[in-house]
């Protein structure tokens, strides 16, 4: 199946300690068919291709968020001092990427990744993506298993290209007790970083299924502080009406932060 790709003018770096491995001012986005993200390849000329080499040994296998989701021509270590980073890039082996390298996104890999002089996290932003939240005083009511989770009449309503709105509701509105902490975090480059996580216990989709950003970028800073649900996981009512669940690519366990937990 052919990948979608599209030239962005965008200068994207990626640093290990204090030495770019990438720099490049028009890399290729390209979307794997059936996974959520888009991801960067860049050219060879524009990166470090002597701190590259073939890599060998066993392939890994997780986080498989941030491996590749087609065949690979070529795996690469990456080294920079003492420091060896096993396959972390890669060429993929489809005409579209030819003579372009990969590198990971993995959290925890290389150090930072730059959009312009921005921090991004996770992967690139898709810039035929829209976030935007909004306060509202629909009446959202969250349960699951016929235990009421949350009860709210004021929503921030958070609407993403590609996903079901989600609904960040005041901490107050949750109900005590039916939530337990989670040690999960996460990062999304359009809202910041996840630094709450909470499950259901005694639920077998009861894993990690609310959120919380502390301080979240700008553009969504109404959703501080609040609790917003997988749509997909709970069974959720607005304005007395009873949604379907939604399906999107965090219906599959595999996309949703926990799994890619290091």
């Amino acid at each position: 199946m052919t990948l979608r790709t599209e030239r962005i003018d965008k200068w994207v770096r990626a640093y290990l300690e204090d030495q770019a491995v990438v720099d490049s001012r028009q890399p290729l986005l390209f979307w794997e068919p059936g996974f959520p993200v888009p991801g960067y390849a860049f050219p060879r000329s524009d990166v470090r291709t002597d701190l590259l080499t073939p890599a060998l040994g066993r392939l890994p296998r997780e986080p498989s968020f941030f491996l590749p989701h087609g065949p690979v021509e070529q795996w690469y270590d990456v080294t920079l001092g003492g420091r060896t980073l096993h396959h972390a890039a890669w060429v993929r082996d489809t005409p579209e990427l030819a003579d372009h390298v990969i590198l990971t996104w993995q959290p925890g890999v290389l150090d930072r990744w730059l959009e312009e002089d921005e921090l991004v996290g996770v992967h690139p932003r898709d810039p035929h993506k829209r976030v935007e939240a909004l306060a509202s005083s629909r009446h959202v009511v969250v349960e699951l298993g016929g235990v009421c989770l949350a009860d709210s009449r004021q929503p921030v309503v958070l609407l993403e290209t590609g996903l079901p709105a989600r609904f960040y509701l005041p901490r107050e509105d949750v109900t005590p007790g039916v939530l337990e902490l989670s040690p999960t975090r996460s990062q999304c480059p359009y809202k910041g970083k996840a630094d709450a996580y909470w499950s259901a216990p005694g639920h077998p989709d009861g894993a990690d299924i609310a959120w919380s950003y502390a301080t979240p970028l700008p553009p969504v800073e109404k959703i501080a502080g609040r609790v917003a649900f997988y749509n997909e996981l709970v069974d959720l009512t607005v304005d007395g009406v009873a949604q379907p669940r939604p399906r999107s690519p965090f219906s599959d366990r595999a996309h949703r932060p926990s799994a890619t937990r290091r």
